[in-house]
Formats: structure tokens, C-alpha cells, sequence
């Protein structure tokens, strides 16, 4: 007879599951006694009826409302990889200086959000621009629900805006690809040394200058899909080694998963591409400020605040539309 450990990964995979349903039943229970707290205080306050707790039961609302929302956001979050950590990456579109400066400009607004968030974001590869903003950046994403909160980030983000590099003040467009995955070392993923070349190099940095004093910097790149990932924030080559394939690993799991989706999509006869001139959210600095995301139709008219990290209400707003196209 077949024990629980004879599949230790899905043993593992249940425990978790099982773990998280005690987590949730546990906060559930906790923001029930809350509110029957909140309950009773006011009926207090109707017998007293002198308006003496008003001040403590105004703020005790607040309170249990901003709890039960952050709840209600984690109770989305069921997704088998939600939990995970995940690498982001951004990448400019065509227009060069421009598409590079909102490349970074977005870079800074996630790293701005993981603080937010209780997230931590550490760069792993960036690559900067000739001139000003990035070429690229990957950057890994630890805690908790890291890859489900992010994972409504995928796709083309634009900006429109007058340039600040242009002498005519003219007004541009630019645009840059974000891609999110989900850390996967629960998951086998398999890599034979025969399909990768691994390369050293020394870390740069802006204008030139060496990160490391030694050849530590590694890129691999993955032959039989031409991925190539790199990592050189660490002194030491095999630490960097470790974190390159880790996100050559989530990158191909990445890619398994994206073809079991088109080729659902093919039968159903649904096509979703993410390319440019197709994006998901648009930013506008001028001629009126507004950022809306175009799948769910969110808006916040302080662009300043969403550029800070505040991207809250589209996250939020991902998670209920991507739960309804579900059902």
C-alpha cells in the first residue's frame, strides 16, 4: 500500500497547502474577534451615549478595514506559486534614451513598492544606458506572496509624456516590457551542462567603472532557447553562479508554462500576446495626468503617487479580474 512519503514532493506540496489553510482559518479567526470587539464597544458607546469612545471606535474602524482589505487581497492570492519568490525583469522598448529613462523610472517604482510592501528586491543584473535610464534590469523579489502579487506586472507598460531630452519640449511615447516568474526550486527543472555555456566577465557599472576587481560576473546562456541570464552583484563567481541559475531555471519554467497556455489558447481559440503597441497599463504625464490599466480598467489620477511605489489599487484590481476571467 502506497504510504504519504512515497511522492515526497507532493507530501511537501500538501503539507503547504495545509499550512496555508491553518494560516488563513487562524487570521480569520482573529479578524472575527475584532470585529465582535468593535461590536461591543459600540454598544458601549449607545448605553454611555456622552461620545467618549467615538475617537477609539473611528479609529478601530480604519484599522479593521485596512486589515480585512489586506486580507481579502491574500485570500486571492491562491495560485500554486503565489507564495513564492519571483525575478522581474524590465526591459526598454525601440526609441533608445527614452525608453531606457522609463525603464528606469519603473525599476524605481517597484523598488519603491517592495518597501511599501514589506518586500525585498535585490538587483541582480542591471545593465545601464549610454546616456541615461537602463537597458535592462533583473531583479529578485523575496517574500511573502512575492510572485502573486507582481505576477498581474507581466506585459508592455507605456509612457507618455514631454520629453525631457528633447530641446522642443515635444511631447513622447515610450514604451518598456516588464516580465515576472516565480522562483521554482520546488519544481524539477531540469538543465544538462551540455545545453549551457557559462561565461565570465567583470561587473560594470555606470560609465564604465568595475564593480569587482575580479572576473566574478556570470552569464549562462541556455542553447537550446537561446535564454541568456546573467548575475553580478556578489564578489564571489560561484554565489553569482547560484543566482544566474536560479533564474535560468524559473525563466524556462517560465516558458514551459507560457506554451501550455498558448496551446490551451490555440483549442479554445483565445490569443493573447504581449507585445508592443499591446500593453497593459499606460502612464500619462501630459496632457493630463492619469495612470490606467487597460485589462481592468483601474485608474489613479496621482500620477506622482503611483511612480512612488503607490501601485496598490492595480494589483488589487488584477487580482479580482483575473479571478472573474477565471470562473
Amino acid at each position: 500500500m502506497p504510504t504519504f512519503w512515497d511522492d515526497n514532493r507532493r507530501a511537501q506540496e500538501l503539507i503547504r497547502e495545509r499550512t496555508e489553510i491553518s494560516r488563513v482559518l487562524g487570521r480569520l479567526k482573529e479578524l472575527t474577534g475584532q470585529a465582535d470587539d468593535l461590536g461591543a464597544m459600540i454598544e458601549l458607546a449607545d448605553e454611555a451615549n456622552d461620545g467618549s469612545l467615538d475617537t477609539e471606535i473611528t479609529d478601530s474602524i480604519r484599522k479593521l478595514g485596512m486589515e480585512l482589505d489586506e486580507f481579502e487581497l491574500k485570500i486571492m492570492l491562491s495560485d500554486r506559486h503565489d507564495q513564492k519568490a519571483a525575478i522581474l525583469s524590465i526591459h526598454p522598448g525601440s526609441g533608445g534614451t527614452e525608453s531606457q529613462d522609463w525603464a528606469q523610472m519603473l525599476m524605481r517604482m517597484y523598488l519603491r513598492w517592495f518597501e511599501r510592501r514589506g518586500l525585498r528586491g535585490e538587483v541582480v543584473d542591471l545593465l545601464p544606458g549610454e546616456e541615461a535610464g537602463i537597458k535592462s534590469v533583473t531583479i529578485e523579489v523575496t517574500g511573502d506572496y512575492a510572485y502573486g502579487f507582481l505576477r498581474g506586472e507581466t506585459g508592455v507598460h507605456r509612457l507618455i509624456r514631454i520629453s525631457p531630452f528633447d530641446a522642443s519640449r515635444r511631447r513622447q511615447t515610450s514604451f518598456a516590457a516588464v516580465h515576472v516568474a516565480p522562483e521554482v526550486d520546488d519544481v524539477e527543472v531540469t538543465i544538462r551542462e551540455d545545453e549551457i555555456r557559462i561565461d565570465v566577465f567583470r561587473a560594470g557599472g555606470p560609465g564604465g567603472q568595475g564593480v569587482n576587481t575580479a572576473d566574478s560576473a556570470v552569464r549562462i546562456t541556455h542553447l537550446p532557447t537561446n535564454l541568456v541570464v546573467s548575475c553580478q552583484n556578489e564578489r564571489s563567481q560561484l554565489r553569482n553562479r547560484d543566482t544566474a541559475m536560479r533564474i535560468l531555471k524559473a525563466r524556462l519554467f517560465e516558458l514551459a508554462e507560457k506554451k501550455q497556455r498558448d496551446e490551451l489558447s490555440a483549442v479554445i481559440g483565445a490569443k493573447k500576446e504581449i507585445a508592443f503597441g499591446n500593453q497593459i497599463r499606460t502612464y500619462t504625464l501630459h496632457p493630463y495626468q492619469l495612470v490606467k490599466d487597460h485589462r481592468t480598467n483601474a485608474e489613479v489620477g496621482n500620477v506622482e503617487a503611483v511612480m512612488d511605489g503607490d501601485i496598490d489599487p492595480f494589483v488589487k484590481a488584477y487580482l479580482l479580474w483575473s479571478r472573474g476571467a477565471q470562473s
